[in-house]
């Protein structure tokens, strides 16, 4: 579509500097209709203008509080050729900045991107498409043609289509078949499981990548200090924690999380590293429980539970979470032990989260020191004018008695 044929809208609050600066979303309670219906119709093309009526974005019809996802501050086209350039810079960060020994990795990343909306994650030869929001979904057939015609000299023959969320998820295949069992991937060398099918996210939780080979390497030294550790990781999923922590070295490791079927995963992925199959334990069992039943101490404690506070209205609900799961869970760090507290809860900040750390560390009678903050990796990029977009935080604490 042509800017000429685009319709019209216009900023009612002072939002110009925000948009010109980078922030990809402009909420629909900020913007008028210029032309009857400019808002209507997710997927559509409109052009935004500032107060004054002058040009400041163009971007795609979204429905719900978020009017418009910004795709460009620049007066030209949103059209195929745009989507096409977005995607090429998008894999070319990916190709030169992928690690040694990995092969699976997010190829793009929405608005860090400046794809909004746009999810794609490579799991060895197999990608996974996520469009979020009706507005660029009216866009998937363009862009399932423009992945399909690169990921191939990716060495990606395979790509899948997941719409819907939680029980109303469904994956589908668009080039390919669907895997009938987990595939294997490899992460700095690490083997995971990842079932594409019936996973969380699009199959696991690529964002960690640098927190999980950060995990390996504290583990590491650990053992090179003289000690024999003891490894414990909360709503830990399919292992990948785990199997970090196993190949630092780690004497006893314990997954728990509710999930049998990501245990299962986890434990075949401990044996296909050749890892002492006795070393590991999986524990089907709620958290809180099986905190509430130590009585022995962890050198490590790795917390990274779902999101606590998906969306504004459950934010101080979702810091209390956090503040409980902490208090639970330093007893149970050893004197000079290590505690990483994790946070994918984009409504959360790293400053509110600490600040949850903070008033653990007082009800539990510890003292906390921090080590560490660590992030999402390369292929997660955040825009400097768009906060929000740095929803996981990690903190690497030193807990002290």
């Amino acid at each position: 579509m042509s800017a000429s044929r685009t319709r019209r809208a216009r900023l009612t609050k002072p939002l110009e500097r925000a948009v010109s600066g980078g922030h990809p979303w402009i909420f629909r309670d900020a913007l008028v209709e210029v032309e009857h219906g400019a808002l209507a119709e997710p997927g559509e093309v409109v052009t935004v203008l500032d107060r004054k009526g002058r040009f400041l974005a163009r971007g795609l019809v979204e429905r719900g509080p978020i009017g418009v996802r910004v795709f460009t501050t620049v007066d030209r086209a949103l059209d195929r050729e745009l989507v096409r350039e977005r995607l090429d810079q998008a894999l070319q960060l990916r190709a030169r900045l992928a690690p040694p020994s990995t092969d699976a990795l997010r190829l793009v990343h929405g608005e860090g991107d400046r794809l909004p909306g746009v999810v794609v994650d490579r799991y060895a030869d197999h990608a996974v498409l996520r469009c979020d929001g009706e507005g660029i979904e009216r866009w998937r057939p363009t862009i399932e043609a423009l992945l399909s015609e690169r990921l191939p000299g990716l060495g990606v023959h395979t790509l899948l289509r997941r719409s819907g969320r939680g029980e109303h998820k469904r994956v589908s295949p668009v080039v390919g078949v669907l895997p009938e069992a987990p595939l294997e991937i490899r992460e700095h060398g690490m083997r995971l499981l990842v079932d594409l099918v019936h996973g969380q996210k699009t199959g696991m939780f690529l964002d960690h990548r640098p927190n999980r080979l950060r995990v390996r390497e504290l583990v590491t030294s650990l053992v090179a200090a003289g000690l024999a550790p003891r490894v414990a990781n909360l709503y830990g999923y399919t292992g990948g924690f785990s199997l970090a922590a196993g190949l630092g070295g780690a004497a006893k490791v314990v997954t728990v999380d509710v999930a049998a079927p990501a245990l299962a995963l986890a434990e075949q992925a401990w044996a296909r590293n050749q890892l002492q199959l006795g070393s590991h334990h999986g524990a089907a069992v709620e958290v809180e429980r099986w905190l509430a039943e130590q009585r022995r101490d962890f050198d490590l404690i790795v917390a990274d539970p779902p999101s606590f506070a998906p969306s504004r209205a459950t934010r101080d609900r979702g810091l209390a979470a956090y503040r409980a799961l902490h208090t639970a869970a330093l007893p149970r760090v050893a004197d000079g032990g290590l505690y990483l507290a994790a946070s994918c809860s984009s409504q959360v900040d790293r400053a509110s989260f600490e600040d949850t750390l903070r008033a653990a560390a007082r009800a539990a009678r510890v003292d906390l020191a921090v080590i560490e903050r660590g992030s999402a990796g390369f292929d997660h990029p955040v825009p400097l004018g768009f906060p929000e977009g740095e929803y996981l935080v990690a903190t690497l604490c030193r807990v002290s008695r």
